[in-house]
């Protein structure tokens, strides 16, 4: 059930990305999709179980695995740095057009 969540919300960013015309319409369904993916691969590192693997005396029995969990973490902070070149890119745009929508602005910029 988990998984049908976090695939909708994989595919809504995705069909945001492809349906909508407004360019920030367009980044927040981009962070929609990073979003489900980052959920996705949390659950897939958290199959075994929920425990950290610390070593002590005590055995938790079966634990998460950190890698997948660091490298989320790696793609969490490149997501921002994009989302934020996005939105430097389309504040720019937004200074020239007075207009978002990517149609409008290709019309403009067409040699």
């Amino acid at each position: 059930m988990l998984e049908a969540f976090t695939l909708a919300t994989i595919l809504c960013g995705f069909f945001g990305i492809l349906l909508k015309q407004n360019l920030m319409m367009k980044i927040i369904a981009m962070d929609v999709m990073s979003t489900g993916v980052i959920a996705y691969y949390v659950m897939i590192a958290s199959r075994q179980g929920f425990f950290t693997p610390i070593l002590d005396e005590i055995n938790h029995g079966p634990y998460a695995d950190p890698v997948p969990q660091a490298v989320i973490l790696t793609a969490i902070v490149i997501g921002f740095s994009i989302q934020a070149l996005m939105l430097v890119g389309v504040m720019k745009l937004a200074r020239d057009n007075p207009t978002l929508e990517s149609r409008e602005i290709e019309k403009t910029y067409t040699p």
